[in-house]
């Protein structure tokens, strides 16, 4: 198999890890609190910047056209104009700035959850500005509604994807993921 084509498939199968991991949600408000941006984190750690965007596009174009991969089995392009929309589009920002920290460091344990927790706070970021104009809130009650009650469990999130993440990519052997 070539590495264009092995690359390809590894970002289409991380891409329906994200669309299964995001399908644990918790209900919390306008924005439930799923596995979406653990699992971003998870699989741009395990693949690097560019398998890893890759794959976060393949999962909202699926998501896009209609395969219900986002959180609570959503799709359509309705989800992405939706209030939540923001936070979708923030996982590409976040897969590249995670992938970016990551690809330019060791690529340790540590360098793996800060990077994740950087692109957390990007997609809160690009969450929150579009849940503001989108209901047309103060910016004291988007950060509120869209950034404050996200920033422990983003936290969480991000770590457990950073150790998780480096912990599975050096167990996955080199002629797999063409290294």
């Amino acid at each position: 198999m070539n590495k264009t084509t092995r690359d390809l498939a590894l970002s289409a199968i991380f891409a329906a890890l994200i669309g299964i991991l995001s399908q644990f949600t918790i209900p919390l408000g306008t924005i439930p609190l799923t596995l979406q941006t653990f699992a971003v984190g998870l699989v741009v750690t395990i693949l690097g910047t560019r398998n890893g965007t890759v794959a976060v596009c393949i999962y909202l174009i699926m998501g896009m056209i209609g395969v219900p991969v986002f959180a609570g089995g959503s799709s359509g392009f309705g989800a992405l104009l939706g209030p939540t929309g923001g936070f979708l589009i923030g996982f590409i920002f976040n897969a590249l700035s995670t992938g970016i920290i990551i690809d330019k460091t060791k690529s340790d344990y540590l360098w793996a959850i800060i990077a994740n927790i950087i692109g957390s706070f990007v997609t809160l970021f690009f969450g929150t500005i579009w849940l503001k104009y989108n209901l047309d809130l103060s910016w004291t009650k988007g950060f509120a509604a869209g950034f404050t009650p996200f920033i422990i469990p983003g936290l969480i999130k991000a770590a457990a994807a950073g150790y998780l993440g480096i912990l599975i990519k050096n167990r996955i052997p080199k002629r797999i993921m063409g290294n």
